[in-house]
């Protein structure tokens, strides 16, 4: 293990730490501005959104350029292929928080909408989700990362649910249905928020474990796991 190899790969952990920072700032913001809605929020955060590409290109330049020049092995190959999954999940992330915050700046020409109650509890579980997610990384921490992905079916459920009150409330009055479609768009978006934390975890549990845990209910009998090959004599 060279220098050289020690520096690129501290500095690949700061860049991704970096972007967990900047998308947990950014979909902050976006989930606050559905329940103080403006008109200028969806702009704002598109802006900071570019920062966040930026970002993502750097991280995937800098995991190539590592695995080119450097070949690495066992941990170290899992932590560059984890950086470079969680860097992706992390950019989507970005793009839903500007989405949100779109919905968020058309539902505040509405301010007459009926906002579920349910919406301030699913949005936090779904920012606590990536919170952990990427806790779990910074800490290396499995378990934690296993416990994100258990939580992701409750969010599911409430999903479901906000969904449906959504649709009954425009049911009710036509001159609803305008921001009612906003309004689901951005509860759509809070699930995949959760669904992006998810994969997080699941990849922090590769990083630590080696195991893939993705698609649970496929029958990974036939399916021969990957080892690190012994050094030849």
């Amino acid at each position: 293990m060279t220098a050289h190899f020690v520096h690129e790969m501290d500095r690949l952990h700061r860049e991704i730490l970096s972007m967990c920072s900047s998308v947990e700032e950014l979909l902050n913001e976006a989930v606050k501005g559905l329940q103080q809605p403006t008109a200028e929020l969806g702009a704002e955060l598109n802006v900071r959104d570019h920062e966040i590409d930026e970002l993502d290109l750097r991280v995937e330049e800098d995991c190539l350029k590592i695995l080119a020049l450097y070949q690495p092995v066992a941990q170290d190959l899992r932590r560059v292929t984890a950086v470079l999954k969680i860097s992706a999940e992390l950019e989507r992330v970005g793009d839903l928080a500007v989405s949100i915050a779109d919905r968020a700046s058309a539902i505040a020409a509405h301010r007459d909408f009926p906002l579920p109650e349910r919406l301030g509890q699913m949005a936090s579980d779904a920012l606590s989700m990536l919170h952990d997610s990427i806790d779990s990384y910074v800490d290396m921490d499995s378990e934690k990362a296993r416990g994100v992905c258990r939580r992701d079916d409750a969010v599911d459920r409430m999903n479901v649910e906000l969904l449906n009150e959504v649709r009954q409330t425009m049911m009710k009055d036509p001159q609803l249905v305008d921001p009612g479609m906003h309004l689901f768009s951005a509860i759509r978006h809070i699930e995949r928020v959760a669904d992006h934390a998810t994969n997080i975890a699941e990849d922090v549990v590769y990083l630590i474990d080696g195991q893939i845990i993705r698609h649970p209910r496929i029958d990974r009998s036939n399916i021969r796991p990957w080892q690190e090959p012994r050094p030849t004599a």
